[in-house]
């Protein structure tokens, strides 16, 4: 896969002045948690399907949100914030950081770990 761009309708990654933002759709109080692969969004994007194991009270699984996505693409938690959708299912999450670098590396991610396994 060629690195996403922020007109790529088949990225949840779109590059912003300050980073990456990413499409989630987050699903608290699963059964298990982990990154299950794309889904389609009302407007003809795309967005990655999230499971976390902890409840949408208080923020838990907003927090949660964050640990699991840092962990995934090894990158720090202070790097990661909710911008849009804090207390809706639909989610945007913005990495900071130089958008090349940043939107490259989660292509690679994307490309290696989600569509070759979800």
């Amino acid at each position: 896969m060629a690195a996403a761009s922020s007109t790529d309708p088949a990225s949840p990654f779109s590059a912003t002045k300050d980073g990456v933002w990413a499409a989630i759709r987050l699903t608290p109080k699963a059964a298990r948690r982990g990154i299950g692969g794309l889904a389609p969004d009302a407007v003809g994007g795309v967005a990655l399907k999230v499971s976390v194991t902890e409840p949408a009270d208080k923020g838990r699984a907003n927090a949660a949100l964050i640990a699991l996505l840092a962990h995934e693409w090894d990158i720090s938690k202070s790097s990661l914030s909710i911008v849009q959708g804090a207390t809706n299912r639909r989610k945007t999450v913005a990495i900071s950081g130089d958008p090349a670098r940043v939107l490259a590396r989660l292509a690679a991610w994307l490309d290696d770990t989600v569509t070759k396994n979800g």
